[in-house]
C-alpha cells in the first residue's frame, strides 16, 4: 500500500490514523510527494497497482510555485492513474470536494478513462446528518469505478 500527499503534515496525520487502528505494522510505504506527479512516474516505471483512491484538493500550490487546479488536473490525474490499472485491478474511488463540477461530469471523466477496463460507474453525493433536524448536508461528490 502507498499513501500519497504533498503535505507532510497529512502524512503524519495518516500515520497516527493507521497507529490508532491498530495498522501500523502493515505494509505501508509513506510519500511526501505531489500525487500527480508521483502518479505520472510511476506510470513511466510501468508499474500497476490493485486498487486506488484518490482525494485531489479543488485548489493547491506547489514548492516551487506550480499551482494544481481541480478542473485542469483532474482529467490527466485519472488517465494516469488508468495506465496503472490493469484487468486483475478492483477499484478506483475518487471524492472531491467543494467543486465546479457536477457529480455528472466528474463520473464521466472516470467512465471515459476506464471505459475499457468494464466494471461499473457509480457516481453520487457523500453527505453527514445533521443532528438536531435530521437534515442530509452535502459534503463532497465521489465516483467510484468496480468490479
Amino acid at each position: 500500500m502507498t499513501h500519497v500527499d504533498a503535505s507532510k503534515k497529512s502524512v503524519e496525520a495518516g500515520k497516527t490514523n493507521a497507529f490508532l487502528s491498530d495498522m501500523a505494522d502493515r505494509p505501508i510505504r509513506w510519500m511526501v510527494d505531489d500525487a500527480a506527479k508521483f502518479a505520472a512516474r510511476e506510470v513511466r516505471r510501468g508499474k500497476r497497482y490493485d486498487g486506488i483512491f484518490l482525494d485531489p484538493p479543488k485548489f493547491g500550490r506547489g514548492p516551487d510555485g506550480e499551482v494544481w487546479r481541480l478542473e485542469e488536473g483532474l482529467p490527466g490525474l485519472i488517465a494516469d492513474c488508468r495506465r496503472l490499472l490493469d484487468q486483475d485491478s478492483k477499484f478506483l474511488v475518487l471524492t472531491v470536494y467543494a467543486v465546479r463540477m457536477s457529480a455528472l461530469a466528474i463520473g464521466e471523466v472516470v467512465r471515459q478513462a476506464l471505459a475499457d477496463l468494464g466494471g461499473t460507474v457509480e457516481v453520487g453525493e457523500m453527505a453527514v446528518r445533521e443532528e438536531a433536524r435530521g437534515l442530509l448536508l452535502p459534503t463532497a461528490i465521489f465516483a467510484r469505478w468496480s468490479r
